[in-house]
């Protein structure tokens, strides 16, 4: 199942649990963790009570009471101390903690803020890093959709900052799309069109082994097709491509069951990213669902960017995106 980031207010969210970022005592405070009390009701802080507390790196669970959600996660993050104090163990002890417990009561569905990333002080950047990290470990094995929350226009800001290489990369790319003229248009065409016929001889001698026939019988083939003979090719299982591209498993078999299953951009990319294709064999896949590459979109930008560096993490990708303000790849 897949992992969305999103900015919303996590007492908002129609979900089976959500996880608020409490402090030991499991009594209420501040930040999300009073947002949550207030959006309970008074029910929640006499669950507590009968807890005794909780301690750092881990985590108790309550019903949600008043909140649209049928369970309250409580997990106390630890508070920045420079990092050197064990504080990252901790963090990501929070989020194992937090989601062996949404398995233990069979949710489907799980809401989770940046924890301590508040008034706990830990660095905001680092903070997503950690969370980012620790959900797509667990979505390994789980079938389990996760919401990661951003309230606030601070952590997207910081997140930006994180991504500076990305930023100029965009820069470069993204203005001359906008502002060139045909003139140079057609000449950037032709010197990739060059360097395209400049292809390593490995490339050459790949097309010549494939037949006739197969070279045929790809030509015809639809996305659909091309998907799932690429990942026969990979020695990938079904569920480790949909998992690793961040897609749903529904939205697999529907694409599995119909040769025909058009699917949007960005759940094409995901595929491509999970495959580990190249920039060729990637837009070879996207041009099947009838989309491309282009230095006019900064979705696009991104994604370049990052296959050139040879990172295919679609997590990480959409860490990018999200700072960027792109919608995120396959979830």
């Amino acid at each position: 199942m897949p992992l969305h980031l999103v900015r919303n207010d996590i007492t908002k969210m129609r979900v089976d649990a959500i996880v608020n970022a409490a402090n030991s005592s499991l009594l209420g405070g501040g930040g999300v963790d009073g947002c949550i009390y207030r959006a309970a009701g008074p029910e929640l802080l006499q669950a507590c009570k009968k807890l005794h507390g909780c301690e750092t790196g881990q985590a108790k669970i309550t019903a949600g009471y008043r909140l649209p959600c049928k369970y309250v996660i409580h997990a106390v993050g630890p508070r920045w101390q420079g990092g050197m104090r064990g504080e990252e163990e901790k963090l990501r002890s929070c989020y194992r903690a937090s989601l062996k417990l949404a398995a233990e009561y069979q949710c489907e569905t799980v809401a989770f803020p940046l924890i301590s990333a508040g008034i706990y002080g830990y660095p905001k950047a680092e903070a997503l890093r950690v969370a980012v990290t620790e959900i797509a470990a667990f979505l390994e094995t789980a079938e389990l959709t996760v919401y990661l929350v951003i309230f606030d226009r601070e952590s997207y800001e910081i997140g930006a900052e994180r991504f500076s290489e990305i930023a100029v990369y965009i820069d470069e790319r993204y203005v001359d799309a906008h502002t060139e003229t045909a003139d140079r248009r057609l000449s950037r065409e032709r010197l990739y069109e060059a360097k395209c016929s400049e292809a390593p001889l490995y490339e050459t001698k790949a097309v010549a082994e494939i037949s006739l026939e197969e070279t045929l019988r790809r030509i015809g083939e639809s996305f659909s097709e091309m998907l799932l003979r690429k990942i026969d090719e990979s020695g990938m299982t079904d569920a480790q491509c949909y998992k690793k591209a961040n897609i749903d498993r529904k939205l697999f078999s529907k694409i599995r069951k119909d040769k025909h299953y058009q699917p949007s951009k960005a759940t094409a990319v995901a595929f491509a990213l999970a495959l580990e294709l190249p920039l060729p064999e990637l837009e070879e896949l996207l041009e099947k669902a009838g989309f491309a590459l282009s230095h006019a979109s900064k979705f696009d930008l991104i994604v370049e960017y990052f296959v050139s560096q040879g990172n295919y993490n679609v997590f990480e990708i959409n860490e990018a995106l999200f700072a960027f303000d792109e919608n995120p790849i396959g979830a």
